[in-house]
């Protein structure tokens, strides 16, 4: 991913090409230039390497959709969803089922064909994300997801990643990925050869003799994980987050979900870790080549939830700079609306762990204080918090506040790719 801005020339087929000394990856550096859009490119969860840039945001190369073309020069029709597949709303097992695109994607392409729509007659964009939602989402509070409902939530990102989002879709979507929080914001866990499928199943989450998991700390048992991070070219899936999560951050209303799921996120993290910043299930290493400490995966984790509402942050002044959204003090004021409220850790140690649903669905603590907007404070405030009801050394907490302030303004002001 390389600096947003729009001084590219632009050919007659809409395309624009930029010289680069990279190998075209899966990604490519040919992209599709969308007027009122910038881009987004590159593998942003592959390697921490930061240039500086600007807000970048939005879609690469579209795919071809199950849609039928006006005559030249005339808006696309709507697509209308069929009374059939409505009834997927209200039959949670059948919207699994629908939603499944299987472990080798063979049903991936009927995914496309009920999700992939760019403009969707009536309410039916809004019954698309309710679908979305009873297909993926956890029977119940404490019920963990189910390897068919994590493989229907890779298929519905990798499906919409190459998709302008109609209006009423996004906060349908935006709950699905706050569905699973933990997946959704995996950074730099998975070579190409261990992200072989699009779902794993709860046992291939347990922590090694290390103490590790590549899919995250703190998981639940018996819960399924999506690997957003696996493609397949022959089934032309793929699900990168990043290309997601910026499409839907232009909604006000899909945009405080996701930053409502970080900031839930971030306080349930904290609540878990030791009185000195570390990771409870830290094992050291029998390979003494690697010298390993128990702060180490958490100053990761916390690193990459710095930035995920950093980039949150981006995406909302980039379209500000675009026109994408006219009106930011009416933008804000919605989201604001839409929030739950701010999250606290507790005030003790916990060593429970809930499934990813219950994460990001966990109570708010009380009203947003400040600006909402100010990602920085509102975490600060958070940990601040937590660093003094626990007892933290000042050293460990100083530290802890310059990484989250680091990975904050990168974020906010550079294209990690």
């Amino acid at each position: 991913m390389r600096d947003g801005g729009s001084g590219s020339d632009e050919g007659s087929d809409g395309l624009v090409e930029e010289p680069s000394a990279e190998p075209r990856g899966r990604f490519g550096s040919l992209t599709r230039h969308l007027s009122s859009r910038f881009s987004l490119r590159g593998q942003p969860r592959k390697r921490r390497r930061a240039v500086v840039g600007g807000a970048v945001v939005v879609l690469a190369a579209g795919v071809s959709l199950p849609l039928a073309l006006a005559d030249s020069g005339h808006d696309k029709p709507c697509w209308r969803l069929p009374d059939s597949k409505r009834a997927l709303a209200d039959d949670a097992t059948a919207a699994t089922r629908a939603l499944d695109p299987g472990e080798d994607l063979e049903r991936i392409g009927s995914v496309r064909k009920l999700l992939a729509h760019e403009k969707v007659c009536d309410d039916g964009a809004r019954v698309l994300g309710d679908i979305v939602n009873t297909a993926t989402r956890a029977k119940s509070s404490g019920a963990p997801h189910t390897l068919a409902q994590a493989r229907g939530a890779y298929a519905v990102a990798a499906v919409l990643h190459d998709v302008e989002i109609p209006d009423g879709l996004a906060p349908g979507v935006a709950r699905m990925l706050a569905e699973y929080v933990v997946d959704a914001g995996r950074d730099g866990s998975f070579g190409d050869d261990d992200a072989n499928r699009p779902a794993v199943p709860a046992e291939e989450a347990q922590l090694d003799p290390n103490g590790y998991s590549r899919y995250g700390r703190f998981l639940a048992a018996g819960e399924a994980h999506v690997v957003f991070e696996h493609s397949d070219s022959y089934a032309d899936a793929d699900a990168n987050i990043e290309y997601l999560v910026a499409e839907l951050a232009e909604d006000p209303e899909a945009f405080a979900i996701l930053y409502d799921a970080e900031r839930a996120y971030f306080a349930y993290y904290l609540e878990r870790l030791t009185g000195s910043g570390g990771d409870p299930d830290f094992r050291p290493s029998t390979d003494k080549r690697f010298e390993s400490t128990p702060q180490d995966w958490p100053d990761n984790d916390l690193q990459d939830m710095s930035g995920r509402i950093g980039n949150l942050m981006k995406y909302r002044a980039a379209y500000v700079r675009n026109g994408t959204i006219p009106d930011l003090a009416a933008f804000d004021k919605a989201v604001r609306e839409h929030t739950r409220g701010t999250f606290r850790p507790a005030s003790r140690q916990l060593d429970d762990r809930p499934p990813m649903g219950d994460i990001a669905n966990r109570k708010a603590a009380g009203p947003v204080r400040g600006d909402l907007m100010d990602g920085r404070h509102q975490m600060f405030t958070v940990l601040e918090g937590w660093a003094e009801e626990r007892n933290v050394s000042a050293e460990r907490a100083s530290a802890m506040r310059q990484l989250v302030d680091d990975w904050y303004v990168r974020a906010l002001w550079m294209t990690i790719y």
